[in-house]
């Protein structure tokens, strides 16, 4: 990385400016680890403008907005898979089939990345309740990073990215693509119609969506950011988040600095400090 480094003009400095860069505005804290992973990713953006200098290229990312969203999705993480961290859906489709039959269902996915999630929250909400009762369910899926959410919108998978699913699932939800498009699947309609994507940066003052939510998957994204910037966005997910609604979080996250906010009720799985309904 070192003579790759000298040849793209990529230094300290220009490390030190992405790190403040990508913190101010997507709040994601990069640890030293990640210089190859930046080298190698924003390398292409550099190539891609015919630039030679890190230095220039951090230039026209500040200056131009096009190519900021270019640079925070080729910094963005987006690791998913469908069912992923299964032992939330039980809950899921536990919670939705104790709702009344006329009530309607929120249910924002926070990071959606390549929309495997979300689809699952979907398809859990159709065989816990049916696919006619399913349709009261609305599910916000969102992510910082426009190139995933674009994938995500179209509901087409690799066959290999569908193996883990039990063969009744895949035929329930998926239909195989066929000519061109052998090799792949796509989420059947009746699925996708629960889902509405779009993009939220959980560091904006404000989210263009309302409450009360009844759900909110926020899994593995607390990682990414140190324990301020969690707190501030836990303030907000709190208000919005109804009495005896659910905030489920990744198995690698905990909450022992929001104790104020939230309280744990199961694996990962935590509700508001002012809900005394039982978990």
């Amino acid at each position: 990385m070192n003579d790759a480094g000298q040849a793209l003009g990529f230094d300290e400095r220009d490390f030190q400016r992405i790190r403040h860069l990508l913190r101010s505005w997507g709040g994601i804290s990069l640890n030293d680890s990640k210089r190859p992973l930046v080298y190698n990713r924003l390398g292409k953006r550099l190539r891609a403008h015919g630039l030679a200098l890190f230095h220039d290229y951090l230039n026209l990312v500040e200056e131009n907005e096009t190519e900021r969203e270019h640079f925070i999705n080729a910094l963005t993480t987006n690791l998913t898979s469908f069912f992923r961290e299964a032992h939330h859906f039980p809950i899921l489709a536990d919670y939705l089939q104790r709702q009344s039959a006329d009530r309607n269902i929120t249910i924002w996915c926070a990071a959606a990345s390549t929309g495997e999630e979300p689809y699952s929250i979907a398809m859990t909400a159709i065989e816990a309740l049916g696919h006619t009762a399913a349709q009261r369910v609305r599910i916000i899926a969102s992510d910082l990073d426009t190139q995933v959410l674009a994938h995500g919108q179209t509901g087409i998978y690799r066959l290999d990215q569908l193996a883990q699913l039990p063969d009744a699932q895949r035929r329930q939800f998926f239909l195989k693509g066929r000519g061109t498009r052998t090799g792949y699947a796509r989420i059947k309609q009746e699925v996708r119609e629960l889902i509405t994507f779009q993009q939220i940066n959980l560091l904006a003052d404000k989210w263009p969506l309302q409450g009360p939510l009844d759900i909110i998957f926020c899994r593995n994204v607390m990682i990414y950011f140190d324990k301020k910037t969690q707190l501030q966005i836990l303030e907000k997910f709190a208000p919005i988040l109804s009495a005896d609604g659910m905030l489920l979080l990744g198995h690698s996250e905990s909450l022992p600095h929001a104790g104020h906010l939230f309280r744990l009720c199961g694996r990962t799985l935590y509700r508001k400090v002012a809900d005394k309904a039982s978990s």
